[in-house]
């Protein structure tokens, strides 16, 4: 809700931070995609939370549906993370499935590579 109404609060982007990261195996790949969609909506970046995001979501990459992937790659662009295996990987599972995606979805993915 905070990213949806503009509203940055380190104090409780750094608390969310070190309650999820611990438990990020735990997420599925919508929250994943909406936790860095989140930070990076606020323009708040942390190194140490996008990387285990990375790690997480590679192997579950395919249970990511064409929204998940498309705001995935577009938190971490905008951010300016890099996470090449992540990219890689997301860009080997997204070609086959390229269909589903919406305009926006198919614009944002295309924007963030």
């Amino acid at each position: 809700a905070y990213a949806t109404v503009g509203h940055c609060s380190p104090h409780l982007f750094n608390k969310v931070e070190k309650v999820a990261l611990p438990r990020l195996r735990e997420f599925n790949s919508q929250a994943l995609s909406n936790m860095v969609w989140a930070y990076a909506t606020l323009g708040y970046s942390s190194t140490q939370l996008f990387d285990k995001v990375a790690e997480v979501s590679i192997p579950q990459l395919r249970d990511f549906n064409s929204q998940a992937i498309s705001n995935t790659v577009w938190a971490y662009a905008t951010v300016g993370h890099s996470s090449p295996q992540l990219f890689d990987k997301i860009a080997e599972v997204a070609y086959p499935s390229i269909h589903k995606f919406n305009s926006l979805n198919i614009a944002n993915t295309v924007w963030a590579y």
